[in-house]
């Protein structure tokens, strides 16, 4: 089994930020690829699901995204799973907006949902990282990842959004490169 972890914040308020990539992955992906029901577990929302022969359960913190580690750490726990078995989706500033990136361990660069899942877990896990771009300045970052996506963006996120949900089963094999290739593709149509 693996647990595939979208970071975000819980409440519609939040449903469009930046910083909520990774919920709206989990969505798309248990929609594309027929998951079960959302169940309340782990201090968060969980989905489990096939991709391919691998078992999967998509989980959403819903303990705000500087306590993401504790939903995280309590899954792992429970099935006896290490780290290895934990992909986390996440929004990245060093990243072009709509660029993937996928990355085997690692610091938290700032993150605060990295931050507190190394504090619970540790860090050597699989992240993909969604680019969100930086806005330039360090002063204007919280305002833009805390940003709702502009509607000039709307229908290269719905792209994204498709194309690695499309592609995921590429993550469910652990073919990291295969992923990135095949979702560079799809963004390029």
């Amino acid at each position: 089994m693996q647990i595939w972890a979208g970071l975000g914040n819980p409440g519609p308020q939040y449903a469009m930020h930046r910083h909520n990539i990774g919920f709206m992955i989990c969505d798309v992906i248990a929609e594309m690829h027929g998951f079960g029901p959302v169940q309340k577990k782990f201090s968060g929302w969980v989905q489990e699901g096939r991709i391919g022969s691998e078992k999967i359960l998509l989980l959403k913190p819903a303990t705000y995204m500087n306590e993401s580690g504790r939903a995280v750490g309590e899954a792992l726990r429970f099935y006896k799973l290490e780290p290895d078995a934990l992909t986390v989706f996440h929004d990245e500033l060093d990243l072009e907006p709509f660029r993937v990136k996928v990355k085997q361990g690692g610091g938290h660069a700032g993150h605060n949902g990295l931050r507190s899942i190394a504090q619970h877990v540790g860090q050597e896990y699989r992240r993909v990282r969604i680019g969100i771009g930086h806005p330039g300045h360090k002063d204007r970052v919280t305002a833009h990842v805390l940003g709702n996506y502009a509607k000039a963006e709307q229908d290269e996120l719905v792209q994204m959004l498709g194309a690695i949900g499309a592609e995921a089963e590429w993550l469910a094999q652990d073919d990291n490169p295969r992923f990135m290739s095949e979702y560079a593709m799809r963004m390029q149509d």
